[in-house]
């Protein structure tokens, strides 16, 4: 009977290969994923939201993923996406070894404040080693320091009316008037308060690399690799993200991808 019975894992595989297809398909027949009031758009996203609760519903708030020992790193990790971004302002801080850099953190917060690197390295950090699963069917390990996102949030004082957490980026993958074009992601707040949940600014031991995020990248350990947002400048609280880029939570949501991508 076993044999008859599909893994949570193999049912969001088969979810993902199908919503995987839409941004693939470069076609005039997905246009409706930018019109916020087509039923069909509105199917898929309930579609979404069903996936959302019954991952949460088999998977404890503190469950962890898992963990490797270092002798599991035996390949480089393939850096997806923008690997140098080239926005002036980016290379300004990269050209002073992000000493310049600030991490603003704002919207539904008692304390805007704006945290350098030094200030996060001196947060409550986390060291683990783990695998990074991408959409594209490719994995690999490695090991990650970051300070835990969770502590950042109630320093600044997050308010009990926010919902989400927006990380907003310095890599552009559509040049747009708009903006939509701007890499960001959202996630809630039990993945925000998860003890594998880091800003990581160190990869193998070393200082993260500009093609993997430099200075300081999401590590959201339980959800794909898109979800893990690269060149982070600015994190909000937020109740809601229907108004951010076109609604769906994310750069590759906005184009066919699962906000929630758990494994």
């Amino acid at each position: 009977m076993s044999k008859h019975i599909l893994s949570r894992r193999a049912l969001l595989r088969a979810g993902l290969a199908t919503a995987a297809t839409v941004p693939l398909a470069g076609c005039s027949a997905y246009d409706f994923l930018q019109d916020r009031d087509n039923a069909m758009r509105a199917f898929m996203i309930s579609m979404n939201r069903l996936t959302y609760r019954a991952q949460r519903l088999l998977q404890s708030p503190g469950q962890l993923a898992q963990e490797f020992t270092e002798a599991d790193i035996r390949q480089d990790q393939h850096p997806n996406g923008v690997t140098d971004p080239d926005t002036p302002d980016y290379l300004t801080l990269k050209d002073g070894n992000f000493s310049a850099y600030r991490l603003q953190v704002d919207g539904l917060v008692e304390r805007p404040t704006a945290f350098s690197l030094s200030d996060l390295k001196a947060m409550p950090s986390r060291t683990q080693i783990t695998r990074h699963d991408c959409v594209e069917g490719w994995s690999a390990i490695a090991k990650w320091k970051g300070a835990r996102l969770w502590p950042l949030l109630q320093q600044a004082g997050i308010k009990p009316t926010a919902r989400y957490v927006a990380f907003f980026c310095a890599d552009t993958l559509e040049l747009t008037l708009d903006g939509t074009g701007d890499y960001y992601e959202t996630i809630d707040l039990a993945d925000a308060r998860h003890a594998q949940t880091l800003l990581a600014y160190e990869m193998n031991d070393q200082p993260l690399p500009v093609a993997h995020g430099a200075p300081i990248r999401l590590r959201l350990e339980r959800q794909l690799g898109y979800k893990m947002a690269k060149y982070v400048m600015r994190i909000e609280a937020i109740d809601s993200f229907a108004k951010l880029g076109r609604g769906r939570g994310g750069y590759w949501e906005d184009r066919g991808y699962q906000w929630y991508a758990g494994i």
